[in-house]
């Protein structure tokens, strides 16, 4: 369908659509589209915001399920006047992707690699595929696509052709622009137009080409002038592609190739339905330097020299990223391996071929370019390709782990991808410090050093008077790149906060050419209005995600009085000085909570499906909604009432923290430290305050109150999983799926075991720590204590045979044993959580002063002690128990390896297969494990690279989410385990060991239960 007149839709793509025609809208997508369609006020808050400063809230989301369903709503959408926004990732740095619009998320099944021609080294993909999943597919053919960007786990192929993406390796590959041989997309008038050399163009094709040709010729002077002198250059459309010919690769016959039209144009000329891309071969071998710098001027002013010994890569990470590494545990062991003494920045410097003995002197070239330069004994190497790989991840996490600041102040977007002639590098990052300094703040510092790029961010607080530091840092800036003859947006990209900077750059004349453009691809301005022609102003107050109180809405957050101690958060810090103030002076009316909440940046690292934990359930829905990204964002609208009254505990909150398994996979996976899981006890706990608690919920919760004496009764509980008439009465009445075994109850508790008295007396082990021999209390859980006693006795045994002297801890007279609440706070029963930890703290205390490790055997249970009870208000015992509780595996590797305890093991002629526990990769503790399986004389342990198993507890119980748990399990974890149905299969958690019988039919085992079966007599 095509409009009778070009009438063009409102410029800026920044106001509201008229209700009547958001309503006909989704009326006509649902009725008209197989996609999944998303009107709701939450759902469309969690596509109003991308990585940048900005928030603007669409109109309504379209996922599509085919090629047909995106040709069908750009038709309505034209129709009905409503602008058409296509999105990626949604990890854009400058607000490419939010908008007034129809919002189109090609990520969840537009995602196929239709073609891949090996000969040719050329693959056909479409829009929402993901650069890492693309390269997966490509290494079995020793290929790949080397433009690799720092998110080459979330970014997709459609969103790196929309900015132009470069990578940390385009001195070698070059950018986007340079990699793309065609591409076919939808114009707004509704046809399909193929974009590739000019000599093969169709008639609609060549008429744009013709058009574009004629610009660039008409102002070929303009272009000589204004276009900036270096490789990263992304700003406006590729005018050039018709001008300085050399700098590009042509095609085979020579001609110009329009596809690179569309290469940077941010989704404001088409909508792409198809990219054909330029494959490399995969490189064979890689060796790395690391060069440490006392000054950053030094790492700045080296990098011209460096790039001569022809590197494939140079990359800064500076002394605040250095910083924030070492205090994130996951990233803490890596970094320290680069450095040398203490360091103002860090250049990785990387070496890439086909052999990896001709590239060791490469190296030996760089420490002796050091030396030349004054700095011997500068440069770590690291010719292995583990601990490169390991380090590469701490740089591409570099910007997100620069986010982690705590406070209102935060590293900003605006002025990061300015890129200078390396000649001039130093210079300019010295003039822009001064800058900075001259306006309140200062720089957090990242480099694409090879090509001038500046990833620099001035930590402002746009709560305050942000907008008007950020347009006098900006103007003055502006002033450096044309100084030293660079380009402004050297990286990614324009949107909304470089876009007014385009006609400055380039002046007027190329810019009414970019407009004209515009016109003839999308007369009437349906594609992402608003972006490149007739941006808004960068400090338009209305478009800020946190906008100051002078604003129209002003950003504000409800009064909420929380459960959890969130003080950590509520600061402020001064970006000068780099102080914060002291905890809980920080004026949250959240007590801190809603800071937290906001420490989410949009990046999208939690996207991730092949490595980490987080977010299992996004891995199986592919929803935003179930994102740690998705949720927080839900929150952060909540907690700022713009989803209504009441949000906070209402349907919409309730619906994003569903699926949410408290895996804390994002407490360490997460580069901004977004902590879901506790975020998620906070939120339940005023949830069930407000709608009260179900009779499963107390059930679940109050388990280990009742466990003891349902002992008694276990073979009539039993029932329930013999009969399936129970099973069937137990969904019905409480929601626990028919379709899953309940832990089957058993009347030789560990606590009516005559060995589970057999332990040291408390005042023996305390004589044994203070005497300096090995002492431990060991903590045994409900679990473990009711359902799996011999797990229990297996550490007993093994810890007294190692040489420990063990006191196992009870409530004395009172009787009972100890619960650490983790039931209780699973079911948001906060009040009653602290109650028991208090007690286990009290019981726990002496020991712990005394520096007697607490080791416990559920990874869930024990590892409440570091993280839960330090956040329920317990003071400073709390924090001395934290400090001893240790997981069984992690005292046994740590007294083994310092001679303390000794194992004597019988060996395994069977694979080992460990599955770990999500809060176990929480805490790092699954090397551990590994180490300890190591004991075992000729055992090679497996670790399954996998993500959570499902049951999270109670979780795979519930009837509505039995068959999400099974899809989490069915990610790798029982995959793995089919592969190898020999393998003797460790499972540390209980949650773990029951998904792994009942999805595998296998036997997992505790690891002290293996070291038990192979320890030697006598």
């Amino acid at each position: 369908m095509k409009m009778d007149s070009p009438q063009r839709l409102a410029p800026r793509g920044t106001e509201p659509v008229a209700n009547e025609v958001s309503l006909a809208l989704e009326k006509r997508l649902r009725a008209e589209t197989r996609g999944e369609v998303h009107f709701d006020l939450g759902a469309r808050g969690r596509y109003a915001t991308d990585a940048s400063i900005y928030q603007v809230m669409p109109v309504g989301v379209l996922v599509p399920r085919s090629e047909e369903d995106v040709r069908v709503a750009i038709d309505i959408a034209r129709e009905l006047r409503v602008p058409v926004l296509p999105r990626g990732g949604g990890t854009s740095q400058c607000g490419q992707t939010v908008g007034a619009a129809l919002v189109i998320d090609h990520t969840k099944h537009l995602r196929r690699v239709l073609e891949v021609d090996v000969q040719h080294r050329t693959a056909t993909v479409e829009p929402g595929i993901v650069l890492d999943h693309l390269n997966a597919q490509l290494k079995p053919h020793g290929l790949w696509f080397p433009v690799d960007v720092s998110t080459a786990a979330q970014a997709t192929l459609g969103g790196m052709a929309g900015n132009n993406s470069c990578g940390s390796r385009s001195i070698a590959y070059g950018n986007m622009v340079h990699n793309v041989l065609g591409a076919s997309a939808w114009l707004s008038d509704g046809s399909s137009v193929n974009f590739g050399p000019m000599a093969q163009a169709g008639a609609r094709s060549r008429e744009i080409g013709e058009l574009v040709r004629d610009l660039a010729l008409q102002h070929r002077a303009e272009i000589e002038q204004r276009w900036p002198k270096v490789l990263r250059r992304v700003a406006g459309y590729n005018l050039d592609i018709f001008h300085n010919q050399n700098e590009r690769p042509y095609t085979s016959d020579g001609s110009v190739n329009l596809a690179h039209l569309l290469i940077g144009s941010e989704g404001t000329l088409a909508c792409t339905r198809t990219l054909t891309l330029a494959l490399s071969e995969l490189p064979r071998a890689k060796v790395l330097g690391v060069v440490n710098f006392p000054t950053f001027h030094a790492a700045m002013d080296a990098a011209q020299h460096i790039v001569k010994l022809g590197p494939t890569a140079v990359e800064l990470v500076d002394r605040t990223m250095i910083e924030l590494s070492l205090n994130n545990p996951a990233f803490r062991p890596t970094i320290e391996t680069a450095l040398i003494g203490k360091p103002a920045a860090i250049l990785l410097v990387e070496f890439a071929g086909s052999d990896k003995a001709a590239l060791l002197p490469r190296l030996k070239d760089l420490v002796a370019l050091m030396g030349d330069l004054g700095l011997p004994g500068s440069v770590v190497q690291m010719p292995d390709d583990a601990p490169q790989k390991n380090l590469w991840e701490v740089r591409k996490a570099g910007l997100n782990i620069m986010m982690s600041l705590k406070g209102d102040g935060k590293p900003v977007s605006f002025i990061e991808d300015c890129a200078v002639p390396l000649e001039h590098l130093a210079e300019y990052t010295d003039a822009l410090t001064e800058v900075f300094a001259r306006h309140g703040s200062r720089g957090t510092w990242y480099a694409h050093a090879s090509v001038g790029t500046l990833h620099v961010r001035p930590i402002l607080d746009m709560r305050r008077d942000g907008a008007r530091r950020m347009r006098a840092i900006a103007e003055e800036a502006a002033a450096l790149v044309r100084r030293y003859k660079g380009a402004y947006s050297g990286e990614h990209g324009d949107g909304l906060c470089r876009g007014e900077w385009i006609e400055w750059q380039f002046g007027p004349a190329l810019n009414e050419a970019f407009r004209s453009i515009k016109e003839r691809l999308d007369p009437i301005g349906l594609f992402n209005p608003g972006k490149i022609i007739d941006p808004p102003r960068m400090d338009d107050g209305a478009l800020f995600r946190f906008a100051p109180a002078e604003s129209p809405r002003p950003y504000r957050t409800i009064e909420l009085k929380p459960v959890l101690d969130w003080s950590a958060w509520d600061v402020q810090n001064d970006p000068v000085t780099e102080q914060t103030t002291a905890p809980g002076t920080g004026g949250d009316s959240t007590g801190g909570f809603a800071k937290a909440v906001e420490m989410c940046n949009n990046n999208g690292h939690c996207r991730k499906f092949d490595a980490g934990t987080m977010c299992p359930s996004y891995r199986v829905t592919r929803d935003e909604t179930h994102l740690t990204r998705g949720r927080a964002n839900t929150l952060r609208l909540a907690l700022s009432g713009q989803l209504g009254p009441d949000a906070f505990t209402g349907e919409t909150v309730r619906e994003a923290m569903e699926l949410c398994v408290g895996c804390k996979g994002c407490k360490r996976d997460c580069p901004t430290g977004v902590d879901m899981s506790r975020m998620k006890t906070e939120w339940l706990s005023h949830y069930k305050r407000r709608h009260g608690h179900t009779l499963k919920d107390k059930l679940i919760a109050r388990l280990p109150d009742y466990a003891p004496r349902a002992a008694r009764w276990a073979p009539l509980l039993n029932l329930r999983n013999d009969m399936p008439a129970l099973a069937r009465l137990s969904q019905r009445v409480l929601g626990i799926t028919a379709k899953r075994p309940l832990p089957r109850w058993r009347s030789d508790t560990f606590w009516r075991a005559p060995e589970s008295r057999r332990g040291a007396t408390a005042e023996a082990t305390l004589a044994a720590a203070k005497q300096g021999k090995p002492a431990a209390v060991l903590f045994v859980d409900t679990f473990n204590a009711s359902f799996e006693t011999e797990n229990a006795l297996a550490a007993l045994r093994v810890l007294q045979r190692a040489g420990c002297t063990v006191h196992v801890l009870d409530k004395g007279d009172r009787g009972g044993h100890h619960c650490c609440g983790r039931t209780f706070l699973a079911a948001g029963m906060v009040d009653e959580a602290r109650e028991r930890l208090s007690a286990l703290v009290n019981d726990l205390t002496p020991f712990a002063v005394l520096g007697v490790p607490v080791v416990g055997l559920e990874p869930s249970c024990l590892l409440t002690l570091r993280d839960e009870a330090l956040a329920l208000g317990l003071g400073e015992r709390a924090k001395a128990v934290a400090a001893q509780a240790l997981l069984f595996e992690e005292y046994l590797a740590r007294e083994t390896k310092a001679g303390r305890l000794k194992l004597s093991l019988r060996g395994v002629d069977k694979p080992i297969l460990l599955h770990g526990h999500c809060h176990q990769k929480a805490f790092g503790a699954v090397e551990p494990v590994m180490q300890v399986l190591k004991l075992i004389p000729g055992a090679q342990p497996q670790l399954i690279e996998s993500s959570c198993c499902g049951m999270a507890g109670s979780f795979g119980y519930d009837q509505r989410h039995y068959e999400v748990s099974m899809a989490m399990a069915e990610q790798s974890l029982l995959p793995a385990l089919r592969r190898q149905p020999e393998a003797i299969v460790v499972a540390d958690g209980t949650s773990c060991r029951h998904q792994v019988a009942h999805g595998a039919q296998r036997e997992a085992v505790h690891v002290a239960r293996l070291l038990e079966g192979l320890m030697e007599e006598g």
